[in-house]
């Protein structure tokens, strides 16, 4: 089990571009239209099930909003971190 991150620790390592709400980080990503978002988020949820760790994930016209955090823990843990980063890296 991971542990819960400080108030602190999560602003340090949050990446760049994902922000806080309550015991989530978000992220909205931007695309040119909406079939693009909709291949991200097929590609956000392959790699989610590979780690077994799933986000919460919101299509829009040409935006795709992700939300992570971890439930059993009751907030944001390094896992939640390691996600956000490898979403980044599938962008």
């Amino acid at each position: 089990m991971a542990s819960l991150l400080s108030d602190e620790e999560i602003e340090q390592q949050k990446p760049d571009d994902w922000e806080r709400d309550g015991d989530e980080i978000v992220r909205t990503y931007e695309f040119d239209d909406y079939l693009k978002g909709v291949a991200f988020a097929t590609e956000v949820g392959e790699v989610a099930e590979e780690e077994f760790h799933h986000p919460e994930i919101i299509i829009g016209y040409k935006e795709v909003e992700v939300r992570l955090t971890s439930h059993e823990e009751g907030g944001i843990t390094d896992t939640d971190v390691e996600m956000a980063e490898r979403f980044d890296d599938v962008r």
